[in-house]
């Protein structure tokens, strides 16, 4: 008892301060679907010091908040464990390090599994197959028996840990989930091959167990793997932020601290080329910031004292001192990678239709098996004939055409996919993405190509101002120069913050910037413009623009077609959102938003009943990604934004949202098709076998044939054409 308490007082080390209260942040290990995440939330948040009790499935993150200074760790700590999982502090390293062990023990079962199917099948094989030209004696089957034990057994034995310890978890709570009957058959596949062996019977099934087995791990492997892509989105975010940031002491003197020691009121120095470490108000200084990474948008902002930075913008060409207001963790990119965790969160919780059918599919086999054993028994047959029949209702149902209804279709679709340039990162995503009707479009990067190009270029104009234009970090600047390719670079170079450049070319002194900054006066100053000015020539004017993309028209009117509505949210200026929406025949748009309020937004349309598409870029869309029914990303993207996003397109063609859409429908159909089917081959073999018309060697073959049938009609995806 004393330990057990000096545990708790070690997890109450772990408590943080909060709004109103404090909040604890726990990894626990062995959730595994939405009901371990449901059963957690309830019995945590049922407390009554709890605030909400969230859990990350992806993460393995359950975060508690508790009202008040009272925070009562212990009991926090008894229900979870009394559920039946193992929790410990949550430290994003361990997590991480738990998550690549549970890979490695999938991997290592599955390949255990493999080496076991295929050599206990070199030893039943000859048995039923007559391989050695004429039937086998009585001895040398008994033999071929125990070789096929000795290496299926263990085989089995340990590819089925997985299984066993999640049915058992299940159990212990008194719930029975779609692990319970398949370690039921393997078990006791495994236990009446013995009895044949021994009593000298002709059929045993270890390579069938073994097989079995090994079947499942595939998908158990691939679903863990699917969820370590999710994971990298939250870290991607955060590893955008500065590591280290400058803090003028009260010695006046400059120290390098870590990002984590970084608190409000610190007095921070931010050089040009740097990225703003926290949130700050600008102290002294005048510089130009790249937003891009926060809004998408390219054009750079003039900030001043007075104005407030968000952490992770790049300051363009000024030095500055900042006034600390928010913590690292409190800051804009963390409380971005928070909403993606969320968004990850709220994904896993929706059930699969093979889920939902496991709810009725499990109690039902339990009960067939055991009516099958007493019924025999009842009829007058013997207690190992009785068995049989009971094992062979277990495995001629064994969930495996069941489990593969979804997954196989996935699999297909995401090949299609593929092949036209869309990689499908969740196969639960095409799900989703089926269920679609509303698209919100980022403007920026996602209805145009991202990067802003110089309208009807004048060669010798371009060419007279690019030596000015190569000396700038200014994003117009780079398009300016890109358009005129090698060039020289002026002489005597002095960059104004937030103003323009100017230098010498040829002799000449020469200026590149803000019209107001070359000596232009009396025009409307355009973010999307450059004025350059020349000794003894009159100024230039460069205009920039980000191009359409080429088919985005055709887009917006397809998914029209389709009942799909569409709105573009972007946090570019009014005018440019307003411009594009017309061009694409979209009445529905929204301007200047920042980050949180297009994730509000999403979560408003879905709150409406939309299933809502969202397809961004920029870090300024990650959240709103995160949150979204189902979300995409083009191949230009931020990582972040990429990992955020259950689909990636490459290419410059938008039209792979509308290809996404239709395969990812049709794929629901396939789906269906196999459930239907899937749902007929057991009315059909469960009778068949409770009859005792097949043994357990024929319900393995018919399993396996109600498997191959489901994956043949999920291939059928792959020969589409057109639309569906």
């Amino acid at each position: 008892m004393t330990s057990e308490l000096a545990r708790h007082q070690d997890y109450s080390a772990f408590l943080r301060s909060d709004t109103g209260g404090h909040r604890l942040d726990l990894l626990v290990r062995g959730a595994r679907c939405a009901a371990c995440i449901s059963k957690i939330e309830r019995g945590v948040g049922g407390l009554g010091d709890v605030i909400s009790a969230r859990m990350n499935l992806t993460t393995g993150k359950l975060t508690v908040a508790f009202r008040g200074e009272a925070a009562d760790v212990s009991r926090v700590l008894a229900i979870v464990e009394g559920l039946g999982y193992r929790v410990t502090p949550f430290d994003p390293a361990k997590a991480a390090q738990a998550h690549d062990a549970e890979g490695r023990r999938l991997a290592m079962a599955l390949g255990v599994a493999a080496f076991g199917a295929g050599n206990a099948m070199m030893f039943s094989v000859p048995i039923w197959a007559g391989l050695f030209g004429q039937e086998l004696g009585p001895a040398m089957r008994t033999m071929m028996q125990w070789m096929s034990a000795a290496v299926g057994t263990p085989c089995a034995v340990y590819a089925g840990m997985p299984f066993f310890t999640s049915a058992w978890r299940s159990l212990r709570v008194g719930r029975a989930n779609m692990d319970v009957p398949i370690s039921i058959g393997v078990l006791l596949t495994l236990a009446i091959s013995f009895v044949e062996t021994v009593l000298g019977g002709a059929d045993t099934y270890f390579d069938a167990a073994v097989s079995l087995l090994f079947l499942l791990l595939i998908g158990r492997w691939l679903d863990h793997r699917l969820r370590a892509r999710a994971r990298s989105a939250a870290s991607d975010i955060l590893a955008l932020q500065a590591s280290f940031a400058s803090v003028i002491g009260a010695d006046g003197q400059e120290h390098r601290r870590p990002l984590s020691d970084v608190r409000p009121g610190d007095l921070l120095l931010v050089r040009p080329g740097d990225r703003i470490p926290v949130d700050a108000w600008i102290h002294e200084g005048q510089s130009s910031l790249d937003n891009a990474l926060l809004t998408g948008e390219t054009a750079p902002v003039l900030v001043r004292p007075g104005d407030l930075c968000r952490a992770g913008a790049v300051n363009l060409n000024g030095t500055l001192r900042l006034l600390a207001t928010a913590s690292a963790e409190d800051s804009a990119i963390a409380d971005i990678a928070r909403l993606v965790e969320v968004g990850a969160q709220s994904r896993s919780r929706y059930v699969q239709l093979a889920d939902k059918a496991a709810a009725i599919y499990v109690p039902v086999v339990h009960t067939a098996a055991a009516m099958t054993f007493a019924g025999a028994l009842i009829v007058g047959l013997d207690a190992r004939e009785a068995l049989l029949r009971a094992v062979a209702v277990l495995i001629i149902t064994c969930p495996c055409a069941l489990g593969l209804a979804v997954p196989a279709v996935q699999v297909s679709a995401s090949a299609r996919l593929f092949r036209r340039g869309v990689l499908v990162k969740s196969g639960a995503a095409l799900e989703r993405l089926a269920e679609i009707d509303h698209v919100i479009l980022d403007k920026t990067g996602v209805l145009t190509e991202g990067r802003p190009r110089l309208l009807d270029p004048i060669a010798a104009d371009v060419a007279l101002a690019a030596p000015l234009a190569r000396a700038s970090a200014h994003p117009l600047a780079r398009a300016l120069a890109r358009e005129a390719g090698p060039t020289i670079l002026a002489d005597k170079v002095v960059e104004t913050a937030g103003q323009g450049v100017e230098g010498v070319i040829g002799g000449r002194r020469a200026r590149l910037g803000r019209a107001a900054f070359v000596g232009v006066s009396r025009v409307s100053a355009s973010e999307t413009e450059l004025w350059f000015a020349i000794e003894g020539r009159p100024e230039i004017r460069f205009v920039f623009a980000d191009q359409l993309r080429s088919d985005a028209v055709e887009t917006v009117r397809a998914l029209a077609k389709r009942g799909v509505s569409v709105e573009i949210l972007s946090g570019d200026a009014p005018d440019p959102v307003r411009r594009m929406a017309e061009a694409v025949g979209v009445g529905a748009y929204r301007a200047g938003l920042t980050p949180l309020e297009k994730a509000q937004i999403v979560a408003q349309r879905t709150a409406e009943g939309r299933r809502v598409l969202m397809v961004g870029d920029g870090l300024n869309d990650t959240a709103a990604l995160a949150n979204a029914h189902a979300a995409m990303a083009p191949g230009s993207a931020l990582d972040a934004s990429q990992s955020a996003a259950d689909l990636v397109f490459s290419g410059e063609r938008l039209g792979a949202v509308v290809e996404a859409i239709d395969t990812a429908r049709t794929a629901r159909r396939r789906a269906m098709e196999n459930f239907t089917f899937a749902a007929a081959y057991n009315l059909i073999a469960a009778p068949a076998a409770m009859l005792g018309l097949v043994n357990p060697f024929v319900a393995a073959l018919a399993m396996s044939g109600s498997s191959l049938a489901v994956t043949l009609n999920a291939l059928r995806m792959g020969a589409l054409r057109g639309r569906r």
